[in-house]
């Protein structure tokens, strides 16, 4: 049990900070490969999906067929990748994911820095491997389409919203029950309906490790801080929502290990 002095006390419950020790504990190592292992298991069946697709029609997900394929693989992808590392490390996926877990007070800054580290190099070698797979750098990075930069970044607050909205009433409240069952599920299947709301518009990335790896490797800029910017911001105010309506006060929820929701 962490010591009191490791939190800041704020209105919701307490902020873990942890310390630099967190970083040698041999769970905290596992979560983390966990972390980087599943991330690049999405990243690479989602960009390879677009990837795909562009190889097949020329067209790419500016059509129907394109945007629905996106949708699936995502959804798909993240389902499994969600279910494989739940049991590790709480099956984040999403730096989003993490900073909404991390200002619920699920999870310690130190393990929460060492999970986001992890994503964004499960990514990027997710597309370095589908670039040298594939023989092309020309990994499809997120960008926009016929919207502004303020309703884009709307977009993608108000999508992870309901992306890390699903996280805590599947996974995290306490009080999930057998629903908890279903949780990766359920968080598929709202990013690839996301996908199918937002992804003409922004990409749906609702993710900035999905972002950055396709960025990287591509060396594509472009609006990125939108990916960063409206996924954390969204991804923060479903946690302090959830916290402060829904999740009971008198239990015990502090994780200090971080290794589950």
């Amino acid at each position: 049990m962490p010591q009191s002095s490791d939190y800041f006390n704020i209105p919701l419950r307490n902020l873990a900070i942890g310390n630099r020790n967190d970083f040698r504990q041999p769970g905290a190592v596992k979560a983390a490969v966990a972390e980087f292992i599943s991330t690049l298991i999405f990243v690479f069946a989602g960009s390879g999906s677009g990837l795909a697709y562009n190889k097949l029609t020329r067209d790419g997900h500016a059509s129907p067929a394109g945007l629905v394929s996106a949708a699936i693989a995502y959804g798909f992808a993240l389902f499994v990748a969600v279910a494989v590392s739940a049991n590790i490390s709480g099956g984040h996926v999403n730096p989003a994911v993490t900073f909404g877990l991390f200002v619920g007070g699920n999870i310690s800054l130190v393990r929460a820095i060492s999970y986001i580290i992890a994503q964004l190099l499960g990514s990027v070698v997710a597309c370095l491997l589908l670039a040298l797979s594939a023989g092309t750098w020309a990994i499809p990075a997120f960008g926009l389409t016929g919207i502004s930069v303020w309703s884009a970044f709307v977009f993608e607050i108000v999508m992870t919203f309901g992306l890390v909205y699903t996280v805590y009433a599947t996974a995290a409240d306490p009080k999930k029950g057998e629903i908890g069952i279903i949780a990766p599920l359920a968080i598929g299947l709202i990013v690839g309906a996301n996908i199918l709301a937002g992804g003409p518009f922004t990409g749906a990335a609702m993710n900035p490790a999905v972002a950055f790896g396709p960025a990287l490797v591509s060396f594509t800029w472009t609006y990125h801080w939108i990916y960063w910017a409206g996924p954390l911001i969204g991804g923060g105010l479903a946690g302090v929502v959830y916290e402060v309506f829904f999740i009971s006060h008198s239990h015990e929820q502090v994780h200090g290990h971080g290794d589950d929701y």
